[in-house]
């Protein structure tokens, strides 16, 4: 059974189609690239997985459970908000922009979910928060506030925080875009040391094709809110198939 499973899924904003007639899946511990012009639908992928955008039509699955929509005798209802948050706890997220709330140092960012949502107690997510800050380089910046941190820094707190709540999905909007160049090299790797010793399925979006290459098991190629191509890494980008495919890896490397 898949992590996730996108069955027949739909988006629209008003009359425009983002992602028409949907269907693939992500496997246990598979880590999936998805690919693709701005506008093709990748980042509104994400946002559908996270809940922060509904269905237009269609189901997602998370292990075979619907997410936010179910069918009964033919017949597609919307699940209650309690159901949605339950399966939701599965899934972490690590946005473009941090996210971070400004106010809170940066253990409390690491704390404040696991214990409120998680039910943790403080003592628990504080050790497993410092410990998240030692994987990603920064245990000496814990009582700092994101305004003190450098983009790259606020970027692994992200990181850190989302794996804070110990998700079986991980999903990547994007994460090093925001970044100078320079600061892209630290993210990336605390990136491929999550991918190399975890078993944590990942939807990522990047324009990071050596990434791309390095952590995937399978990328896909997005246009027009479909998928035109997919394959392994190096099969994908080292020699891809498709006419579209070409010439946007063409304009990107």
């Amino acid at each position: 059974m898949p992590v996730i499973r996108f069955e027949d899924v739909e988006k629209t904003f008003g009359d425009h189609t983002v992602l028409s007639n949907l269907n693939f899946d992500v496997a246990h511990g598979e880590r999936v690239t998805l690919i693709g012009p701005s506008g093709s639908g990748k980042t509104t992928i994400l946002r559908l997985v996270m809940t922060l955008e509904s269905l237009t039509d269609g189901y997602i699955w998370i292990d075979g459970r619907p997410l936010t929509h179910d069918r009964r005798n033919g017949q597609r209802f919307a699940l209650r908000e309690k159901e949605v948050a339950q399966t939701r706890k599965k899934i972490g997220m690590v946005f473009q922009h941090f996210n971070l709330f400004p106010n809170m140092s940066v253990i409390d960012n690491l704390t404040e979910a696991p214990v409120h949502v998680l039910g943790r107690t403080k003592k628990e997510a504080t050790e497993r928060g410092m410990a998240l800050l030692e994987q990603v380089g920064l245990a000496d910046r814990s009582h700092a506030h994101p305004s003190n941190l450098s983009g790259g820094q606020k970027q692994r707190v992200a990181i850190a925080r989302a794996l804070a709540m110990d998700p079986e999905i991980l999903l990547l909007d994007e994460v090093t875009s925001a970044l100078d160049p320079e600061l892209v090299g630290d993210v990336l790797e605390v990136l491929r040391n999550v991918a190399d010793n975890t078993d944590i399925s990942m939807l990522i979006v990047t324009h990071e094709m050596q990434f791309a290459r390095d952590v995937s098991h399978k990328v896909m190629m997005f246009d027009g809110g479909q998928v035109i191509e997919q394959g392994r890494p190096d099969d994908l980008l080292g020699n891809p198939q498709h006419e579209r495919t070409q010439r946007f890896l063409t304009s990107i490397l």
